[in-house]
């Protein structure tokens, strides 16, 4: 009765404070009275759980895929593109799968990979658009998951530049802000990451048991000198790519005020808004990346050519992308700029082709959304407390500057903010905003498809949960109560909210 009592009091706590602060939604210009109140109950969160609620297996609006699920699944163009705009996403497509070489090159314009990187093209990490997955035996190939560097501020103008927004980390002094394992001829790749794990035993209420895998990191074969004493290291594995361009119009207010940092509804969770700062612009809602550090698609798209690729565009001019003074040799090759293409190896129009078509990969149509263990998934879900970061639905702002993504009711079931995840989920390595035990909600659309489409069933920011409900017993912090209720429900139950999952 008084475990009933409990899940009963989160749902309602969730429920009051998302439309309390719905009903103060006074700052959408794009809206007037009407279309306010529209937007309101259309985004209300329900309490009906015996049938689908309207458009629900529309996850992504008119823009969504009505396409069979198969392994390409992720990698339709938004329903509702003009046909002009199929073609800009399909050249999109074809730079996303560029293999880029190293330079000098015969090849015109497709040469600046590197001298340091981890991939020589976006496919090569986002295979079929879907979910990466940390190496799973020493002869596999460990492209679409990497590892962040950074070491904490230790003088006052470090700490003045994280301050300011301007940086979000301070580098490792010789291997940058990320480990790359691969490197054009004639230079030494920066290290490798090894990653060994210890088994956790989870016994669950009903008499199960569950089993988690907890990982420790390292780099082996440093070729540059030691890392730093005080390095900090972060593993990340390539996000699916879907819905982008429509969390992008996810109103800035619709963000801001579901935070509630000093939790003053009592319910336990207290998301913050992580807030980017761009050299010439003012603050922005990040919204993007696992500790939500970019604020849309376009810089996200720069940052991966920088990071992952070496190559340099309007965003982030560097030529020899994460190269350090640590690493002369690299500094010294040659570039891939074409000056009668512009000033950077992806320029203007490359960068811009490439964000169209991650901003325009289509959320695919839920299934079985009026299956009765579904429905009965989807009631335990939010009675859990689950809905209390991971928002089911928005809708999009009237004045987004593509139609595709204007005034469109999505069901991405995220709230966009950074949350404390507790200590078993925890990094230790703040970037930005997020401090070293915060991640942001990821958006759940499309989850029950990364086997069809990646072939597995790893989650989390580093793969090592292997199935959903892995994923869900790492959850601590903010998400402690929530996770509580699920490892306390029966098998049938656990079963209904894994079938809802799945179905998304």
């Amino acid at each position: 009765m008084a475990r009933s009592f409990l899940v009963s009091l989160v749902y309602f706590s969730v429920f009051v404070g998302q439309a309390a602060a719905q009903e103060q939604d006074l700052q959408r210009a794009d809206l007037n009275a009407s279309a306010r109140a529209k937007v309101y109950a259309a985004t209300k969160i329900t309490d009906d759980f015996s049938k689908p609620e309207r458009f629900e297996n529309m996850q992504g609006g008119a823009a969504t895929s009505r396409k069979l699920v198969s392994r390409d699944a992720f990698s339709h163009f938004s329903a509702n593109l003009t046909f002009e705009e199929e073609e800009k996403f399909n050249l999109g497509n074809a730079f996303f799968e560029k293999l880029w070489v190293s330079s000098p090159s015969s090849t015109f314009a497709s040469d600046g990979l590197g001298p340091l990187f981890n991939a020589r093209a976006c496919q090569s990490c986002h295979i079929k658009d879907g979910r990466g997955h940390p190496p799973t035996n020493t002869t596999d190939d460990r492209v679409s998951m990497f590892l962040r560097l950074s070491v904490p501020p230790r003088t006052a103008a470090d700490k003045a530049v994280i301050a300011s927004g301007e940086l979000q980390v301070i580098e490792e002094p010789t291997y940058g802000r990320q480990l790359q394992d691969l490197a054009v001829p004639g230079l030494l790749a920066e290290g490798q990451m090894q990653v060994t794990y210890e088994e956790i035993k989870v016994e669950l209420a009903d008499g199960e048991t569950a089993y988690l895998r907890a990982p420790s990191y390292s780099i082996s074969d440093l070729n540059y000198g030691p890392l730093d004493p005080e390095v900090m290291i972060s593993p990340r594995i390539a996000p699916q790519m879907i819905g982008l361009g429509l969390l992008e119009q996810i109103h800035p207010n619709d963000i801001w005020q579901k935070q509630d940092p000093n939790d003053q509804d009592g319910d336990g969770i207290s998301g913050r808004v992580s807030w980017v700062t761009y050299a010439g612009y003012e603050k922005q809602i990040g919204r993007f990346g696992h500790k939500a550090s970019h604020a849309s698609v376009r810089a996200q798209s720069a940052g991966a050519f920088a990071g992952d690729l070496g190559l340099s565009s309007p965003y982030i001019p560097k030529h020899w992308g994460e190269c350090t003074i640590g690493q002369p040799k690299c500094l010294a090759a040659p570039h891939g700029v074409q000056k009668s293409q512009g000033d950077t190896e992806v320029p203007d129009p490359i960068l811009e082709l490439v964000s169209f078509y991650a901003q325009n990969l289509a959320v695919p149509m839920r299934r079985n959304v009026d299956d009765p263990q579904v429905l009965r998934g989807k009631e335990l879900f939010y009675r859990s407390g689950c809905a209390g970061c991971h928002t089911p639905k928005y809708v999009t702002r009237k004045d987004a500057p593509n139609p595709a993504q204007q005034f469109q009711l999505i069901w991405p079931y995220t709230d966009l903010l950074l949350h404390d995840m507790g200590e078993g989920l925890a990094d230790g390595r703040p970037v930005g905003s997020a401090n070293g035990r915060e991640w942001r909600t990821p958006p759940l659309w499309g989850i029950g498809l990364t086997k069809d489409v990646s072939g597995h069933t790893q989650f989390l920011h580093d793969g090592r949960a292997r199935n959903l409900l892995e994923a869900i017993l790492w959850h601590g912090g903010e998400a402690q109560m929530a996770r509580d209720q699920i490892v306390a429900m029966n098998r049938l139950d656990r079963t209904s909210l894994l079938s809802f999952l799945n179905s998304l």
